[in-house]
This record gives C-alpha cells, sequence and structure tokens, in this order.
C-alpha cells in the first residue's frame, strides 16, 4: 500500500462532458486525485484525453465541478514545435537562459539581474539528467530530435515547473526501451501527484493504482496493473454469472406466469360455456363470474409486478457488464509448412545516398513458424529492416528472398488508401472476397454495419491498424510472413489482449519491432535482432548462427 498523502489536489463531482456534435462522452464522473501516482485506463475514444484536458482546465464541463487545489501540468500525446527553436523555448526558459549569459558575459541589464534565477542551470541539468538527457544543449534545434526525445524535453520542462500534480497522456508511446525506462524512472521518484493515461503494462505495474474509465463511469483499483487485470477479470466473470442468473429466473418467471394466466383464461372460458348452458341458476352465475373477474385482474396485476421485478433485475444485471465490444479475431490458417523459408537476406545492406550505411553485409533467414522481434533505440534502423523484408524498399546491397507471400503493416499502415472506405480497401486487397464475406470479416474486428463505410482518412491509430489486420488477415488466405512495425502504439488494452491472442495463434511466420516487452512475450517470440546491427562482415560472421538468428 502506499504511504503517500491522501489529501485530493484535484476532484471531480458529477462531471458530464459531450462532444460538439452532441454526443455524450463522460457522464457523471466522480473521481479524486491526490498526492498518488494514478494510471488511467480505458478503451478507445472512452474519454480519457478528455478527461485529463478537463482536470487541467482547457475544457469545462456540461454539468458538475473540477475543484483543484494545486497547480497541475499537463504533458500531451503529441508534442507540437517549430522545428527551428532551440530546445530552449520547449523547455521554457529560453530567456532565463540568456538572462544569465547576458550577466555572465558582463553585457546584462539591471531586469537580467532582478530575474535571476542562479539555480536555474543546475535544476536544468537534473530535469534533462531525469528524462534520460543528460548533456542536452538548450542551444540545440528541435528538428535534430526525434519524437521521442522531444516527449522526453516537454516532460523535463513539467519537472523544472515542479506542479503538484503531472498529468501525462500516452508517455512512452513511440519511445524505446531507454525512453520508457527513464518515464518510469521519473514516476518512480516522483512525490507528488501523477495521472498517468498509457496501454504500456510495464508502466503501469509501478502505479499506485489504476482508474478504470468506462461506460459505467470511472472506478478506481488499489494496486498496479496486475492486479487490476485480476480483479477486473474476476468482476467480469461475476457480472456474467448474474446476468445470466437474473435472465434465468426472468424466463422461469414468464413461464410461471403465462401458465397461470392460461390456468385462469381456462376456468373463464369454462364458466361462459355454464352460463350458456342455462343450467344454473343466473345468481350463481354472475357472483362466479365477479369472482374470477376479480381473480383474473389481481392475477394480471399480480403479474405486472413481477413481469417488472424480473425486468428490473435483468437490466441492473445488464447495467454490470460493461458494453464494450471485443475482438472476435479467429483468424483463417496460413498454411505455412514447418520447413519452408519465409525470407532469406544474403550480404544485404541499405544507406541512403551520400550517407554512411545504416546496416550492411547481413546475413539472415526465417523458416517456417518463427516469431523475431526487433528491438532497440529510435533511429538504429528496425523500419529499414522491415522495409527491406517487406519490399517497401530495395536494398544498396546484397539481396534479399521474398519466397512467399508477406505483408507488412507499418505504423502509418500505408496499405490502407485513406480515400477510400474500409469496405473498399478491403474488397480492393482481397478481390476473391464477395460483399457477404468481407462485411463478415470486418465485424470481426469491430467495423460493423455502417462502420466499414468509414473513410480510412477519418479513422484514429487504433482503428487503422485494426483496419489493416482486417484487410491482411480476414481474407481466404493469409500472408505466410506478417511483418509489424510497433503494432500496440494506438491500441486500448482490451484490443491488444485481443491482437496478442490472434497472433499468438496464426500459424504464420512474425517479424515485429516493438517495444512493448508484454506483446512479445505474449505472441511467442523465439529470437531477437538487437539494434543498431553490426555493421562489418567479420564481426557478424563470428556471431551468427547459421540460420541468420540474433541473441
Amino acid at each position: 500500500m502506499s504511504s503517500r498523502k491522501s489529501a485530493p489536489i484535484v476532484a471531480l463531482h458529477a462531471v458530464s462532458f459531450a462532444t460538439p456534435d452532441g454526443r455524450d462522452l463522460l457522464t457523471d464522473i466522480d473521481i479524486a486525485f491526490g498526492h498518488d501516482r494514478a494510471g488511467l485506463v480505458g478503451g478507445n475514444g472512452i474519454g480519457k484525453s478528455t478527461l485529463l484536458r478537463l482536470i487541467a482546465g482547457e475544457l469545462t464541463p456540461r454539468s458538475g465541478t473540477v475543484e483543484r487545489s494545486g497547480r497541475i501540468g499537463l504533458l500531451r500525446q503529441s508534442v507540437q514545435v517549430d522545428d527551428r527553436a532551440p530546445v530552449a523555448d520547449l523547455l521554457g526558459v529560453a530567456q532565463a537562459l540568456g538572462g544569465l549569459e547576458r550577466l555572465a558575459e558582463g553585457r546584462g541589464s539591471l531586469d537580467d539581474a532582478a530575474e535571476a534565477d542562479w539555480t536555474l542551470e543546475s535544476r536544468l541539468a537534473i530535469a534533462l539528467t531525469d528524462v534520460g538527457l543528460a548533456g542536452l544543449d538548450p542551444a540545440r534545434r528541435l528538428a535534430s530530435l526525434s519524437g521521442g526525445e522531444r516527449t522526453r524535453v516537454a516532460l523535463a520542462a513539467l519537472l523544472l515547473d515542479d506542479p503538484d500534480l503531472l498529468v501525462l497522456d500516452e508517455p512512452t508511446n513511440n519511445l524505446d526501451a531507454d525512453g520508457r525506462a527513464a518515464i518510469a524512472r521519473v514516476l518512480t521518484g516522483w512525490k507528488k501527484g501523477a495521472i498517468v493515461v498509457s496501454h504500456d503494462r510495464a508502466l503501469l505495474r509501478g502505479m499506485d493504482r489504476i482508474v478504470e474509465l468506462s461506460s459505467l463511469g470511472a472506478r478506481a483499483y488499489g494496486g498496479g496493473y496486475d492486479l487490476y487485470a485480476e480483479r477486473k477479470a474476476a468482476e467480469r466473470a461475476a457480472a456474467a454469472r448474474d446476468l445470466d442468473i437474473a435472465r434465468h429466473d426472468a424466463e422461469v418467471t414468464a413461464r410461471r406466469l403465462q401458465a397461470t394466466q392460461e390456468r385462469q383464461a381456462r376456468r373463464t372460458a369454462q364458466g361462459a360455456r355454464t352460463r350458456a348452458r342455462g343450467d344454473q341458476p343466473k345468481l350463481l352465475l354472475d357472483a362466479r363470474r365477479e369472482r374470477s373477474e376479480r381473480t383474473g385482474a389481481a392475477i394480471g396485476r399480480l403479474a405486472g409486478k413481477q413481469r417488472a421485478a424480473a425486468t428490473d433485475a435483468v437490466a441492473e444485471a445488464e447495467a454490470a457488464v460493461e458494453r464494450t465490444a471485443t475482438l472476435a479475431l479467429a483468424l483463417p490458417s496460413a498454411g505455412l509448412p514447418a520447413g519452408k523459408i519465409v525470407l532469406a537476406m544474403e550480404g544485404a545492406g541499405f544507406a541512403h545516398p551520400g550517407q554512411p550505411p545504416v546496416f550492411s553485409d547481413i546475413d539472415f533467414a526465417m523458416t517456417g513458424l518463427e516469431r523475431v522481434a526487433l528491438t532497440g533505440g529510435n533511429g538504429t534502423g528496425k523500419t529499414t529492416f522491415l522495409a527491406l523484408a517487406g519490399g517497401a524498399t530495395a536494398p544498396t546491397a546484397g539481396t534479399v528472398h521474398r519466397p512467399t507471400r508477406s505483408v507488412m503493416l507499418d505504423q502509418g499502415v500505408a496499405i490502407l488508401d485513406p480515400a477510400t472506405t474500409i469496405l473498399d480497401n478491403f474488397r480492393r486487397l482481397n478481390p476473391e472476397a464477395g460483399i457477404n464475406h468481407a462485411h463478415a470479416m470486418l465485424a470481426r474486428f469491430l467495423f460493423r454495419n455502417t462502420d466499414a463505410l468509414k473513410p480510412v482518412a477519418v479513422l484514429s491509430g487504433g482503428e487503422m491498424l485494426r483496419a489493416g489486420l482486417a484487410c491482411v488477415l480476414g481474407g481466404g488466405q493469409p500472408p505466410a510472413l506478417l511483418i509489424l512495425d510497433e503494432p500496440t502504439n494506438h491500441l486500448d488494452l482490451a484490443s491488444i489482449a485481443a491482437v496478442e491472442t490472434a497472433l499468438g495463434d496464426f500459424d504464420g511466420a512474425l517479424l515485429v519491432a516493438s517495444h512493448d516487452e508484454d506483446f512479445l512475450e505474449a505472441i511467442g517470440v523465439e529470437r531477437r535482432l538487437v539494434f543498431p546491427l553490426a555493421t562489418s562482415h567479420e564481426s557478424r560472421r563470428s556471431s551468427i548462427p547459421p540460420t541468420g538468428g540474433f541473441a
């Protein structure tokens, strides 16, 4: 259990929010955040980023209140910068550093002296070290930094500002292992409050609690990700059992009431036949009819109450089961023989014009149902290697053989035409598929009915990957080799789990670049290529097995 102080820094009371087109996004959210580290999870599109902006004061709720008792620092998913600006601008210290520099050179003004923060340079060095960018020159241009490095600079700026509550929106997206470790170190050492939206399970394991945002509202679970996952699975199983029981009880009630009403109807019909014969006194028959009518009315009132109670019980049980669609990825067989070579590189290399080689003299092969992971820092050549493997890029030296059908899904899912619909893309990539088959396969990937008619250009990152997977795996014959570049970056936790299960059962080969160790373990990775790759023929010959495997 965490020993951190529990006084709230921000508290939301009955907060609701709607999109500009009037769609309810958040309804009656009640949650507080204090001096602990809270991981915020939930499905794509459920409103996590919107909730962060409400907490930071960038949005106003439609109803309810947001109370704040401290300063809040928000790190967005995408850090927008002017590439021509120096790092100091993103850090928010350009003016202050300029004043210190002028004072050090003996040309500072009285304003420079009055505003001088002589601790800034040491605090800046500490902040940059904390985010894994020790020694970064504040004068360096932002254009020279990767997206992940810009994210870490933006986090360093927040650390310098020292807010009471850090609010981080997917901070490890697009970061390599070193970047992810730096974010984790910052949060481990952070002594104030933090809210972290993430699907990075390694990062979520270090949280003090997990807050889940769903169609049922916001609910907190003490402990990190693994305890949350365990409790969540138990809750879902219990809710499903309760719903089955409520539905069964409702059916039993309906059958019993139907039988009672049928018996009463038979008695009423018998009374009518007796009256029609006229062989009994009218006074007696009238009394019997009156009693029958009163009994029928009473049965009707009781039946109404019991049906309403049964209906309410079912509705209450259904309310406990989230209305979230799940992926059902039952994939066709790739039919790949165990000994079949799916990819072979011989002396392969690649260099951009006028630049040193990204790598050279690579001998590598994949056979049968192998799963190979590409790991290493950003900018070390993994995407280039995948492009060579998939045929999107030609080697500048050596050869690449692809004796079987392979498909690559890059981070932008370039295989899809953004100008057409998901359905059109599916039929273009699977010309043998009829319209009914196309709709059925897209539905498995949660593109049901009119969703299949969405233009690709309007899809989110997670939807884009789902559409790409549907198009390449949903045809009659999946590829023998599937090549994936950071496939989990834009998926929520439930979708990651579904994709892991599907790819774990996929009877084809997988070549995957990913920093998500949980994902790599789940899909059964057997070999790793650690980047940057060695570039000398001699060093590689001494370390690579004959099949081209890597440590």
